[in-house]
């Protein structure tokens, strides 16, 4: 068994084919664009994939507890144009003040998602917060008055905008996160217990895990995580605009960490992986940019992964369960 899991596995946890999907991806679109390779592109991929990089934190960790998050990205889009009401309205032009109220903000709107769920006990995540999602929406219009707002400070640009030798600080900033996140779920109580909650909810009752209390962490963490992109995307595009909270920033998130090796039925998924889905998916979206892809098109391929990596995962599912009923056969001979 240990050989097989090495075969398809590297050592940080990452599938050697998701590996490898991103190297050909990357080939092909070397080939077919000769810009694709150019360092300046190389570093807008980086920028690309921050926004993602930071929700599907939080999205992988409510999907480990076998949940979901469908609000990550309204709940960013929100926390954009909470900073951004503050500035229309004539309340602060103190980027300092403006963040620190996004991210009060998105960490407690998590907050809200995991009580729904643990405290209220609604059926499933996934209405919880696909109604939050919508909320948000609805919320993000109303208090920028459906307008976008520009001429924010130059303190909230920086993290968005800045970067070191065309290097993005705030990838810089994602990377840091990652290992830490990675750190924090193999090596503390609480990341062991997030993988229990959602592998084996039964065993995690008979250990004495708070299961409630770990899921509200987790989608707390998430709505943290959404504040951050929150304040990324308004410093790096320099507006706010509430129309964008419908965009699908959910839904690469899930394809991120679904290609990476997380599992719609929870106890998987690892930063690593993640990573690499969060790269294959801007390099996707990159890759459309440079060949010049139809919208349509690009909503056409983008559904076509998304549906490919719901597949792996369930294919991926169906052959661990068979191995398990292989292996329990095979010791009661």
């Amino acid at each position: 068994m240990a050989k097989t899991m090495t075969k398809k596995k590297g050592g940080n946890g990452v599938s050697l084919g998701t590996l490898a999907a991103l190297v050909v991806l990357c080939v092909i679109l070397a080939i077919a664009s000769p810009n694709f390779l150019n360092y300046n592109n190389i570093m807008s991929i980086f920028k690309q994939c921050t926004f993602n990089a930071f929700v599907s934190v939080g999205m992988l960790l409510c999907l480990i507890t076998a949940g979901i998050e469908l609000s990550v990205g309204a709940n960013a889009i929100f926390c954009s144009c909470l900073m951004g009401m503050l500035l229309q309205k004539g309340i602060t032009d103190n980027g300092v003040v403006m963040v620190i109220v996004a991210l009060v903000a998105g960490t407690a709107i998590g907050l809200i998602n995991g009580l729904l769920l643990t405290r209220l006990h609604l059926p499933h995540p996934f209405v919880s917060t696909l109604g939050m999602k919508n909320v948000l929406w609805g919320a993000a219009l109303l208090v920028t008055s459906s307008q976008i707002v520009s001429g924010f400070p130059e303190t909230t640009a920086w993290f968005g905008g800045s970067d070191v030798g065309g290097f993005p600080i705030a990838f810089i900033f994602v990377i840091i996160l990652y290992i830490v996140m990675h750190i924090f779920l193999t090596k503390t109580t609480l990341g062991r217990s997030i993988y229990c909650v959602g592998g084996n909810p039964e065993a995690a009752r008979l250990s004495g895990i708070n299961s409630a209390n770990v899921l509200t962490f987790c989608y707390t963490f998430s709505g943290l995580m959404a504040a951050i992109a929150g304040v990324y995307t308004t410093g790096r595009s320099g507006i706010c605009n509430g129309a964008a909270a419908i965009q699908p920033y959910d839904t690469d998130a899930i394809a991120a960490c679904i290609i990476g090796g997380a599992s719609f039925m929870g106890g998987k998924g690892t930063m690593a992986g993640t990573m690499v889905g969060v790269l294959i998916i801007g390099v996707l979206r990159n890759g459309f940019t440079l060949l010049s892809f139809d919208t349509a098109l690009q909503n056409l391929v983008l559904g076509l992964v998304i549906i490919l990596a719901v597949l792996m995962d369930v294919t991926r599912e169906r052959m661990e369960a068979k191995a398990r009923r292989m292996a329990a056969a095979n010791s009661a001979k």
